[in-house]
């Protein structure tokens, strides 16, 4: 890759700055795959002998990207091309089923396992009677140990009698025990961070995150789960596909 850099050099008879063309010219890179996720950029002071530019231009390049969430800072480390995840809506697939398709390594950092009697919100969304079972589950979801989201999903007991069971897939625990999820429904609205999920999520009180709340079903119609998520934007987008 080093030695394609040379693609990357700004023209300085444009018009349009050349950190701004510096920055298109990495971002449209990134897309194309010239870079992996979480493998380290040029610092700025290669780019800057690379392509004959000040460091002032790549470094203004770099926090462009930043913002855009392509890029991140890692200190004392350097600055690595932010792993992206993105999920269609056109199909009901886990997150580790996602990750692994996509070439990462999916795994959880458990906060808790617990059964518990249904909350007012869940009875309605599972159509539970009241006083019934749950196990309700929460852990951060990583991405080749990038926090992602931070999880909680509401199980009706009848369908997991051993929490503990649960490795980094909770569909593939289900379906191991007989018990497929067929659809599902999600509402999804932006939030922002406060403390605690900022703390969890590893961003600033206040960041952007995603609120998802999905409702999956069994063949039967039955509800199996009920699922808050909160992901982070710079990692996260959805994707839908219309057609006319």
């Amino acid at each position: 890759m080093i030695a394609q850099l040379n693609d990357f050099k700004p023209d300085t008879a444009s018009v349009t700055p050349l950190y701004m063309q510096l920055a298109n010219k990495l971002s449209a890179g990134i897309a194309s795959g010239d870079w992996r996720a979480n493998e380290a950029l040029p610092s700025e002071r290669m780019l800057s002998d690379m392509l004959s530019i000040s460091r002032v231009t790549a470094r203004k390049a770099i926090d462009m990207l930043c913002e855009r969430g392509l890029l991140t800072r890692r200190r004392g480390s350097g600055t690595y091309i932010t792993p992206k995840l993105e999920q269609p809506l056109s199909r009901l697939t886990s997150f580790s089923e996602e990750l692994t398709q996509r070439g990462f390594t999916p795994g959880s950092q458990w906060l808790e396992r617990e059964f518990g009697i249904a909350a007012p919100l869940e009875l309605l969304s599972l159509g539970l009677s009241p006083n019934m079972p749950v196990v309700r589950l929460k852990r951060l979801r990583t991405a080749d140990n990038v926090v992602m989201a931070i999880e909680t999903s509401t199980i009706p007991a009848q369908y997991m009698p051993d929490p503990d069971g649960v490795t980094d897939s909770l569909y593939g625990y289900l379906e191991a025990h007989g018990v497929v999820p067929m659809r599902a429904l999600q509402h999804i609205r932006a939030v922002n961070a406060n403390v605690d999920q900022a703390r969890l999520a590893g961003v600033a009180p206040g960041a952007a995150m995603l609120h998802i709340t999905r409702v999956s079903y069994l063949d039967s119609g039955n509800a199996v789960e009920l699922t808050h998520s909160y992901c982070r934007s710079d990692y996260y987008e959805f994707v839908a596909e219309s057609r006319r």
